[in-house]
C-alpha cells in the first residue's frame, strides 16, 4: 500500500469502507487512498505481480479500479472541503458512488512502477461531481479517465 496523507477513506463509516479497490476494512482489497496535492488530487499504488495483463504490463482493469475510487475519493473531498472540512475533522466525509466512468487506455503501462492518479475536479451539481484522471507510471501518461460521482443515495445505507 503506498502513502497519501490525510486520505478522506481514512475516514469514511465502517458502514461504507468495504469497496474492493479503496475499502480500509476489506482484508482482500487494493486499499486505495486519496487525499490532496495541492487543488488537485492524489491516489498512488505500486501494483502487485498479480496484477499483470501479460509479463510485463499491468491489467487494465487494476487501473479502472484506481480511476474510480480516485474519482469517488475525489468527490469526496470536494464536498467535504466545500462544507469547511478536511480529512481528519469531526465530521463523517459524504460518500460518494460512480454515476459513470470513461477511460482510454493512452499507453500500455509497464509492471513495478508506482503509479499517481491525478485529479482535477469539476463541480455539476451539488450532490454531482465530474473527476478529470490521468494515470502516470513515472512521468508517462498510461491513462485517461473520467468519473461521473454521485453522493451516494440513501438507500445504500
Amino acid at each position: 500500500m503506498d502513502n497519501v496523507l490525510h486520505a478522506i477513506q481514512d475516514y469514511y463509516a465502517d458502514d461504507y469502507a468495504w469497496c474492493y479497490g479503496c475499502g480500509r476494512l476489506n482484508e482482500h482489497g487494493l486499499h486505495l487512498r486519496t487525499g490532496w496535492q495541492g487543488e488537485k488530487t492524489i491516489t498512488v499504488y505500486t501494483p502487485l505481480p498479480e496484477h499483470t495483463a501479460i509479463p510485463g504490463f499491468v491489467y487494465g482493469g487494476l487501473i479502472a479500479s484506481l480511476i474510480d475510487c480516485h474519482g469517488t475519493g475525489s468527490a469526496s473531498l470536494a464536498l467535504h472541503r466545500k462544507n469547511g472540512y478536511e480529512p481528519g475533522d469531526e465530521v463523517e466525509p459524504p460518500r460518494f458512488v460512480t454515476a459513470s466512468l470513461a477511460i482510454d487506455f493512452v499507453k500500455p503501462t509497464p509492471q513495478g512502477l508506482r503509479l499517481k492518479a491525478i485529479g482535477r475536479l469539476e463541480e455539476v451539481h451539488p450532490k454531482r461531481w465530474k473527476i478529470h484522471t490521468e494515470v502516470f507510471a513515472d512521468d508517462t501518461v498510461c491513462a485517461k479517465g473520467t468519473v461521473d460521482a454521485v453522493v451516494m443515495p440513501k438507500s445504500f445505507g
